[in-house]
C-alpha cells in the first residue's frame, strides 16, 4: 500500500493562503467568544470574568486548543480547490475562507460527538474531551456522576463549536447557505442511522453504504466541493460534475476509513483498532463479512452483535476477516472508486494545478494509513 503526503497535495501558495487565512479567522472568532464570556461575567454578580469554575472547564480555551490540534484539514481544502475549478477570483475569496474556517468547526463538533457515541477513549492519539472532563470530575471528587458529566462538557463545546461555523457562513451567498444545510442534515442524520443501526442489529450492504456516504463521504469530501464551488459562482453543470467526483472519492474515504478502523495502526491512526467490530457497527467491511465469513467463524459475528468480543474476540475476528477476503474485496473497491473518479475527472478538465492536486488528494484519500 502507497502513503502519499497529504501536503504535497497543496501545491501551490493560495491553497495555503486559504488555510492561513482561514486560521486567522477562527483565531480572531475565539477572541471575540473570549470578549463575549468577559461582557456576560460582567453582568453576572460576584463571578470573575473567565472564571471556569471549580472543576476548570474553559469553555473557548477547550474549543480553541481542540481546534488547533490541526488533523488532515481535508475539508478546507477542498473548498479551496471546489472554488478554484469554478474560476474563483479575488473578489470572492474571502467567502471560501470563511467555508474553510467553518469547516473545521464543523468537523470539531462532528468528533467530539462522535467520540462521546462511540465512548473512544483517544482521538488524533491524545485523551478525547469527554474522557479528560470525566478525569478531572473524579479528581475534584465532584458531585455526581463523573460520565454524564464529562458527557455534558463534550456536548456544550461541540454545541458551541456547531453554533460558530453556522455563523461563519451566514454572510456567504444564499446558495452557499443551502448547500451548508443540506451538508448539516446529511451528517447528522447518518450519524442517526449509525446509532439506530447498531442498536438495531441491522447490518445489510445498502444501509452501510447510506451510513458511511451521508456520515462521512459526503461531509468530508462532496460538500466541501460543492461549497468552494458555489462560492465561486458555479453553474449547476460544473457543480454536478464536481458531486460526481466527490461521491466516488468519499466513497473511498468511507472505506478506508473502516479498514483502518478495523486493521489500522493506533501508532498512526491516533486511536485504538478494533473499536468498529467491539461496537458492532454497521459498516460496509461487516456486511461483506456476513457475506463471506464461513460458518465456523459465524460465532465471532453473533459476539459482535451481541457486543461481547474481547480482545482475542477482536484478533480472532480481524484475521478471520482476511482469510474470507474482506480486506481484499475493501482494498479492490477503493481501488475501482479511485479509477472513477480520475476518469470523471477527465470528464470535468479543471484547469494543470487544479486537476492535479485533485488527482493527488484522491490518492492520498484512498490510500491513506491514518
Amino acid at each position: 500500500m502507497t502513503t502519499i503526503d497529504l501536503d504535497a497535495c497543496r501545491l501551490t501558495a493560495p491553497v495555503e493562503s486559504t488555510l492561513t487565512q482561514a486560521d486567522a479567522l477562527l483565531e480572531s472568532t475565539f477572541l471575540e467568544l473570549s470578549e463575549a464570556l468577559d461582557l456576560a461575567a460582567s453582568d453576572a454578580p460576584g463571578r470573575a470574568a473567565h472564571d471556569p469554575g471549580p472543576l476548570g472547564v474553559d469553555l473557548v480555551g477547550e474549543l480553541a486548543e481542540r481546534s488547533r490540534n490541526h488533523g488532515k484539514r481535508l475539508r478546507p481544502m477542498l473548498a479551496h480547490w471546489g472554488w478554484v475549478v469554478a474560476g474563483g477570483d479575488a473578489g470572492t475569496h474571502h467567502h471560501v475562507v470563511r467555508v474553510a474556517a467553518a469547516l473545521e468547526l464543523l468537523h470539531l463538533f462532528a468528533l467530539i460527538q462522535d467520540d462521546v457515541m462511540d465512548r473512544s477513549d483517544s482521538r488524533r492519539g491524545r485523551p478525547t474531551l469527554h474522557v479528560v472532563a470525566a478525569g478531572r470530575h473524579r479528581e475534584a471528587q465532584g458531585l455526581g456522576d463523573d460520565c454524564l458529566f464529562g458527557d455534558s462538557v463534550a456536548t456544550l463545546v461541540s454545541d458551541l463549536a456547531l453554533s460558530e461555523a453556522s455563523l461563519l457562513v451566514a454572510p456567504t451567498p444564499a446558495p452557499v447557505r443551502a448547500a451548508w444545510r443540506l451538508m448539516a442534515v446529511e451528517l447528522v442524520e447518518g450519524q442517526l442511522l449509525d446509532v439506530t443501526h447498531t442498536a438495531g442489529r441491522r447490518r445489510d450492504h445498502a444501509t452501510s453504504r447510506r451510513i458511511a456516504r451521508l456520515k462521512s463521504g459526503r461531509y468530508t469530501i462532496t460538500r466541501p466541493l460543492q461549497l468552494g464551488a458555489l462560492v465561486a459562482g458555479a453553474d449547476a453543470d460544473v457543480v454536478h460534475r464536481l458531486l460526481t467526483w466527490g461521491d466516488l472519492v468519499g466513497d473511498a474515504f468511507a472505506v478506508r476509513d473502516d479498514v483502518l478502523g478495523v486493521w489500522g495502526d493506533p501508532a498512526r491512526t491516533g486511536k485504538p483498532a478494533g473499536d468498529d467490530l467491539r461496537a458492532g457497527k454497521p459498516t460496509v467491511l461487516l456486511s461483506w463479512a456476513a457475506e463471506l465469513l464461513p460458518e465456523c467463524d459465524r460465532p465471532l459475528l453473533a459476539a459482535c452483535d451481541a457486543g461481547e468480543l474481547d480482545d482475542a474476540g477482536v484478533e480472532a475476528l480481524q484475521h478471520a476477516m482476511v482469510v474470507a477476503g474482506v480486506r481484499e474485496r475493501a482494498e479492490q473497491a477503493v481501488a475501482s472508486l479511485v479509477d472513477r473518479a480520475h476518469r470523471a475527472l477527465d470528464d470535468l478538465a479543471p484547469e494543470p494545478a487544479a486537476d492535479a492536486a485533485l488527482r493527488g488528494l484522491a490518492d492520498a484519500i484512498a490510500w491513506r494509513s491514518a
